[in-house]
């Protein structure tokens, strides 16, 4: 009998599994193979909320974990992930300075705005305004990320690549089996695929549908990460990363038309310079309303369980919401209310 079966190898479910395996337990992982969100992810990790000027929910801890746990899968598997890099968001007017030296005062948000500026001129953006500093950012590289770790598990005999069928679950007092495998637990780490999960399908998981560019802009100079109406993450050889859009209706892992319409807008709103536009992505997010994960027990099955919905912020939240999870079920360490599932119950 195994430890743990987990559903899905995204950032969350990858999280989880190696938050188990370096706690000596036994898990598979089984996963379709077709995990468009973490796959077209940004990346990025910041504990500012630019748009609102307000600190991301429990950000020291988030970070702290974050540069834990990916350091250590960097050894494991011989490759770097973790790129640190400032990121500058861009100011359109002295109001927008004000601002910034306003938000920098708040309480939880001190840590991670410099007061200082930053005067540096990149060709092929203009900024007058200069721009501010967000301290302890950078972005990880989750395509490759998710690319090693599966082979690590297929080398490892702990994945398996198939759709999991729901009827075919078998759940027990003390165990689950599926297809002749035994596990004292189950975790669902499935994104948006949770709306085809019958044991937690009436949970609050809305998608946004994010699209984003690679382009090519050798006029560009640029080696930080800029932060406007959409992110540019420069990759190196005159490529950038570029994103996203946010889209409330459309669910479909498909680019389209207008996606790309708009980041071309909005790119040439920042950029002085000529671009190609290389790549072309989309990818559905997981997330709820209130904008915090889905953690918790099924209210009816004592192993079974959910980590999902870690949204935009996928890099940050895995790490730590996956150690919360693996707390609660080994050493019943209480999930905080804002993250349990609990919080959904009809009173």
């Amino acid at each position: 009998m195994i430890d743990y079966m987990i559903i899905g190898a995204g950032l969350a479910g990858i999280s989880f599994a190696e938050t188990a395996l370096r706690n000596n337990k036994k898990i598979l992982v089984i996963d379709s193979g077709q995990n468009a969100s973490s796959k077209v992810a940004a990346g990025l990790y910041n504990p500012v909320i630019l748009k609102r000027f307000t600190p991301v929910w429990d950000a020291q801890n988030q970070l702290q974990l974050l540069d834990e746990f990916y350091n250590i899968l960097e050894v494991k598997l011989y490759q770097q992930f973790d790129f640190k890099k400032p990121i500058l968001r861009k100011f359109f007017s002295i109001e927008e300075q004000n601002n910034w030296y306003i938000a920098s005062d708040k309480l939880g948000l001190t840590p991670f705005l410099s007061t200082k500026l930053i005067t540096s001129k990149f060709h092929g953006i203009e900024s007058p305004y200069d721009y501010g500093e967000v301290k302890e950012t950078g972005y990880i590289q989750v395509s490759s990320l998710l690319e090693s770790y599966k082979l690590y598990l297929q080398d490892s005999n702990l994945y398996l690549q198939e759709s999991f069928n729901y009827g075919l679950l078998q759940v027990e007092n003390d165990y689950i089996n599926y297809s002749g495998v035994r596990a004292k637990h189950i975790v669902f780490a499935e994104g948006f695929g949770m709306h085809q999960n019958p044991f937690f399908n009436n949970l609050p998981l809305d998608g946004v549908k994010g699209e984003l560019f690679i382009i090519k802009a050798p006029q560009l100079d640029l080696d930080v990460i800029v932060n406007t109406s959409v992110f540019i993450l420069p990759l190196g050889e005159h490529l950038f990363k570029v994103g996203a859009t946010y889209n409330w209706n459309d669910k479909t892992g498909t680019p389209t038309q207008e996606g790309k319409i708009e980041l071309i807008e909005r790119i040439r709103e920042i950029l002085t310079c000529e671009f190609e536009i290389v790549s072309h992505y989309a990818g559905i997010r997981p997330t709820v309303k209130d904008r915090k994960p889905l953690v918790g027990k099924h209210p009816d099955y004592k192993n079974m369980f959910i980590l999902n919905g870690l949204g935009t912020r996928g890099v940050m939240l895995g790490p730590s919401m996956a150690k919360a999870l693996f707390d609660f079920i080994e050493d019943g360490v209480p999930l905080a209310p804002e993250i349990n599932i609990n919080r959904f119950r009809k009173k």
